[in-house]
């Protein structure tokens, strides 16, 4: 089955093509040449993407399973944050306030201050059947996925954090609420990004519409009408300027599709 998407409304950027995407209905191996897609939080998509897929609701729940918690991989990261809030479950607090749905948080390795979703993380399936934590190639913001995940299980352990869950959400307070695509750049080794980003001038950098937020230099907002070329424009200079004035080439922690590839 397609679904046609507007990606200006749905991804969280508010920059895209309306596009026909492939639904996967089924565990089912993704069709060729496709590229699996998620809530859009992360994903700046061209005028020419290449074909797309998406989880269909099916895979849209949570259930406890003795002491296993499963969750399937187009769950929003909200409502799971809410499950374990209201059953008393740790291990998730950090999905406070944490965008996107599962997969697309399992395919990033999502999280926040050394808090990862592959911590608690046990398990996901595939159409070929579960896959063990310690067989996937992980590390930060980086997983490298055995195929389409649909499901996964966690550990299921009592005593929700609630003071933990408030210091990640105050974490998040200094984040912009313009629409963005959360953190554009990956934190080298020992070094921030935003703070690399800021000393070559780029906390509030603007080039048409969009600009790298005056609140926070490493988040890459839209302030109205930006574009994709603006935005890879942008990216692309910001980039540039790092390396120049330190040696240190950023890597994306955002994910750019269209044919052909930007850089």
């Amino acid at each position: 089955m397609l679904k046609s998407i507007d990606f200006s409304t749905f991804s969280s950027i508010r920059i895209g093509p309306r596009v026909d995407v492939f639904v996967l209905e089924t565990p089912q191996p993704l069709p060729k040449n496709h590229q699996l897609i998620g809530g859009a939080n992360n994903l700046l998509l061209g005028p020419t993407p290449p074909p797309l897929a998406i989880l269909s609701k099916a895979f849209d729940f949570i259930h406890v399973d003795n002491t296993l918690l499963h969750v399937g991989a187009a769950t929003p990261s909200g409502k799971l944050f809410s499950f374990a809030k209201k059953h008393n479950l740790g291990g998730l607090e950090f999905m406070q306030q944490l965008p996107g749905t599962l997969g697309g948080m399992l395919a990033m390795n999502a999280g926040l201050k050394g808090w990862e979703i592959f911590g608690p993380l046990l398990a996901v399936r595939t159409h070929a059947g579960w896959v063990e934590k310690s067989d996937i190639t992980h590390g930060y913001r980086y997983a490298k996925l055995p195929d389409v995940v649909f499901e996964a299980r966690f550990t299921c352990k009592e005593g929700f954090d609630a003071a933990l869950a408030e210091q990640f959400r105050q974490m998040r307070q200094n984040q912009p609420k313009d629409s963005s695509l959360g953190s554009c750049f990956k934190n080298p080794e020992g070094e921030s990004a935003g703070r690399l980003l800021e000393e070559a001038g780029f906390r509030g950098k603007q080039y048409g519409g969009m600009a790298f937020s005056a609140q926070h230099a490493n988040f890459l907002v839209n302030l109205g009408g930006g574009t994709y070329e603006e935005a890879v424009a942008l990216i692309q200079e910001a980039k540039e300027a790092v390396a120049t004035k330190t040696g240190i080439w950023l890597e994306l922690e955002i994910k750019i599709l269209n044919i052909p590839a930007p850089f």
